[in-house]
C-alpha cells in the first residue's frame, strides 16, 4: 500500500473510543512514547512549543480520578450533586490504561488561538498514532478541568484544555 493510501485509511478510520470499551491492560511504553512523540510534529508559529502533556498511569492516574471526583463534589451545588456521577469519575479513569492531560502554554508571542490550534493539532497527531497502533482514545473537556491548574502545577499563562483517555481495544 502506498503512503497516501495508508494515511487516508488511518484518517478515515480515526474515531473516539470511550473507556467503557477498553479491553484493559497496560499500553506498552514504546507505543505510549510514539503517541507522545507524534504530538511534537504539529505546526506552530515562532516555535513556541505551546502543548503541555502530562501522562498519568497507575497510582498517579487513580489519584487524578479521586481529585476530579472531589472537585465535582466541592463545586457542584448540593441540589445538583449526583452520587452516581461522583462515583463514575474515578471509575471511568480507572478503566483507562493512561490519561494524558492536555494543556497549553501561552507564550504571548502569537495570538492565543494559534497556540490552542497548535495544541489541538498535536492531539490530532496523537489520535492518528493511537489509531495506527490500535489504541482507543478520546479527548474529553469536562467543566472540571477549569479547576485542575493547581493540581497540575500550571502557571498563570497556562491552561488545561482537557483529558486524553487511552486504552487497549
Amino acid at each position: 500500500m502506498e503512503k497516501a493510501e495508508v494515511l487516508k485509511e488511518i484518517i478515515e478510520t480515526r474515531k473516539s473510543t470511550f473507556p467503557k470499551n477498553y479491553a484493559g491492560g497496560e499500553i506498552e511504553d514504546r507505543v505510549l512514547e510514539e503517541i507522545l512523540n507524534s504530538a511534537q510534529f504539529a505546526p506552530q508559529h515562532k516555535r513556541t512549543n505551546p502543548s503541555l502533556f502530562r501522562v498519568f498511569r497507575g497510582a498517579e492516574k487513580d489519584l487524578l480520578g479521586r481529585h476530579l471526583a472531589d472537585i465535582y463534589k466541592e463545586t457542584v451545588l448540593p441540589q445538583n450533586f449526583l452520587q452516581k456521577k461522583y462515583l463514575d469519575i474515578p471509575e471511568k479513569i480507572g478503566k483507562s490504561a493512561a490519561i494524558i492531560t492536555i494543556s497549553v502554554n501561552f507564550s504571548g508571542l502569537v495570538p492565543e488561538w494559534e497556540e490552542i490550534a497548535s495544541t489541538a493539532m498535536a492531539v490530532q497527531n496523537m489520535y492518528l498514532t493511537c489509531n495506527a497502533n490500535q489504541i482507543g482514545c478520546y479527548w474529553s473537556s469536562p467543566g472540571l478541568i477549569q479547576y485542575l491548574n493547581p493540581f497540575l502545577g500550571l502557571g498563570e499563562n497556562q491552561k488545561c484544555l482537557g483529558l486524553f483517555y487511552l486504552g487497549n481495544i
